[in-house]
């Protein structure tokens, strides 16, 4: 049995860690190398490095903060923002990547999924899907949750799967920075449609959250930020709380 992960998440502006609330009301939140050392001594599993506005100011993620945080820290880790060419993630790799995440690139041209997943190997592609419920679906958002693409979530993740992905970031807009608890319906239909792990994003408030997520969805892996950042808990306490219930962790 896989263990299930627990990944604390960077979400980078400015080479600031930021975090806010639906994708909006953006505050600091701390230095990224302070941070991403410290989870790397608590023992997170992995670590999600996101430059949330390079794709919507159309650059690219900042490598020389990749290189720095492969020189600090241990633990695995992803980058994603402004990814759009197989030049920009075997640039990132090289810079010290385990993982690259695509989002926007991958909703506007799929054909870069296939490519990567064939140059590089699907184990290195994570495709993003940041999703938003409207009526009764829910959509693909590209651009940092700024353009709405149309898509369903759902259709999107299984064509992503097929395309090569070799794992989903599935965050519910709706449910970001809220505390409300993550999207169980839409992480367990997406788990649901496809054959690799599913990495939960969006809404953790606690332990208990991340055991729902878990067990109700079947989710991979369960991603939070606020909640580490601010101390509000730690992740050698939610991996002991998470073991208490029975699940597989690390620790």
């Amino acid at each position: 049995m896989l263990a299930k992960r627990i990944i604390p998440c960077l979400d980078i502006k400015g080479n600031e860690v930021v975090k806010g609330i639906n994708f909006l009301e953006i505050h600091g939140a701390g230095d990224p190398l302070t941070l991403a050392k410290k989870y790397n001594d608590e023992l997170a599993d992995e670590l999600m490095f996101l430059d949330i506005t390079a794709s919507h100011e159309k650059r690219k993620t900042l490598a020389r903060l990749v290189r720095k945080l492969s020189e600090a820290i241990f633990i695995p880790f992803s980058v994603g923002g402004g990814i759009s060419s197989l030049e920009d993630i075997r640039n990132l790799l090289n810079a010290g990547a385990d993982k690259v995440s695509i989002n926007t690139s991958a909703v506007i041209s799929p054909g870069i999924i296939d490519s990567a997943a064939k140059r590089f190997g699907s184990s290195t592609i994570v495709v993003a899907i940041d999703a938003k419920k409207i009526g009764e679906k829910y959509l693909v958002f590209t651009h940092g949750g700024r353009n709405n693409s149309g898509k369903d979530a759902v259709e999107w993740a299984r064509e992503a799967y097929d395309r090569g992905a070799g794992e989903i970031l599935l965050t519910s807009m709706d449910r970001d920075g809220t505390k409300e608890g993550y999207e169980i319906n839409l992480t367990s239909r997406v788990v649901k449609s496809v054959r690799i792990p599913v990495i939960a994003s969006g809404g953790a408030k606690d332990a208990k959250d991340m055991e729902e997520v878990f067990v109700k969805a079947d989710a991979s892996a369960a991603l939070a930020a606020s909640i580490f950042h601010y101390g509000e808990t730690g992740i050698k306490d939610v991996k002991k709380y998470l073991k208490s219930k029975g699940l597989h962790v690390r620790l």
